[in-house]
């Protein structure tokens, strides 16, 4: 089957992947879309270590094919979004609602595919580049069929970080000022996010003028093209800062809007031995820097909820999809997405 694989050197689209039956507690999903995530391209320029050869991919949506033993949340022609949050349940962490937090989550990649006799690497638990794709029962999220499978690929990664940045983890209440420094697939979910929550001012701040449109179509009430112009918006400072960007000196601008109380929440990926510095005394004010770890979701409740506001017409998913390609076309949609000329590209199968 085909599927992206990344060497340690170079990303090529295969036609020789396989991937194992699934096992006890698990579901094999038949992959319909994938978005093309900047977390997929960090893996590739190293900015997130990770061991190789890999399938790419966690942001995805597709029909299960089979289930394994004791799965029964979801059967054979079910539609599903992925997860990346392979959580086990059980743990303190889990049963505190706080999925993200599960130790079984992070950093244990398996090995479910293969290429001649040689394993590779499950990116995120998840590799949505592959035709078919083996995860765990909890990272299949069951969603009604009227969703179109390429808008709701967008769920399991930019929507569940850039809305639940401000639902779960932020709490932005009504009335409350936002500022989101970036306007990608995650800054506009943020936006959108904003809007849900009630935010009654929120401002877009993006170098790239061309996207005004969608950052005001995704709920921005103002756009600037560099982060001086806030203090003229927002004269105190702002409620929430999100830095959607991943960069050192953003971060250090993301604290400096803050208002009294305020809260600047980091959901951009620097290098991972960055360092950001800000003054000590800038934050006693009862000022805090949030980290946030794929929006706080927990998703069996957080992709349900959010496929239903779409369906309501609440929340953008079509709109975020602004290029699609067969997987054959990855290079093409890497280039569009390492320029910034897409929101984000979906790859289909």
């Amino acid at each position: 089957m085909r599927g992206v694989v990344f060497d340690g050197k170079r990303v090529e689209v295969v036609d020789d992947l396989a991937v194992r039956e699934p096992g006890p507690g698990e579901v094999l999903v038949a992959t319909a879309a994938a978005g093309l995530c900047h977390s997929d391209l960090s893996v590739v320029d190293g900015t997130i270590p990770f061991p190789v050869p890999v399938v790419l991919g966690h942001e995805g949506a597709g029909v299960v094919e089979a289930v394994g033993a004791g799965v029964t949340h979801v059967a054979p022609g079910d539609h599903v979004a992925l997860s990346t949050l392979a959580n086990c349940g059980t743990c303190a962490q889990c049963d505190r609602g706080r999925p993200t937090m599960c130790r079984q989550a992070i950093g244990r990649p398996g090995k479910p595919f293969t290429r001649g006799a040689e394993p590779v690497h499950q990116f995120a638990s998840n590799s949505a580049f592959a035709e078919r794709t083996v995860v765990k029962a909890v990272q299949a999220v069951p969603i009604p069929k009227d969703i179109p499978l390429e808008s709701a690929a967008l769920i399991g990664c930019g929507v569940l970080t850039g809305v639940g940045a401000v639902l779960n983890r932020a709490r932005v209440d009504r009335g409350d000022s936002v500022v989101v420094i970036g306007t990608g697939g995650v800054g506009l979910n943020v936006l959108q996010g904003a809007r849900l929550a009630g935010a009654l001012r929120i401002v877009a701040v993006d170098a790239n003028p061309a996207k005004e449109d969608a950052a005001r179509q995704f709920g921005a009430t103002d756009f600037l093209t560099s982060a001086e112009g806030v203090q003229d918006i927002l004269p105190t400072g702002a409620d929430h800062v999100f830095e959607c960007v991943g960069r050192v000196e953003l971060i250090r601008q993301a604290i400096d809007l803050l208002d009294r109380h305020g809260q600047a929440v980091l959901l951009g990926v620097p290098p991972a031995t960055a360092e950001a510095s800000f003054l000590v005394s800038s934050l006693y004010l009862d000022k805090s820097i949030l980290g946030c770890r794929y929006g706080s979701s927990r998703p069996q409740r957080d992709i349900a909820l959010y496929a239903e506001l779409y369906r309501q017409r609440r929340l953008l998913l079509d709109e975020l999809v602004t290029a699609v390609h067969p997987v054959e076309d990855f290079d093409k949609a890497r280039a569009d997405a390492e320029a910034g000329r897409v929101a984000r590209a979906v790859l289909t199968f």
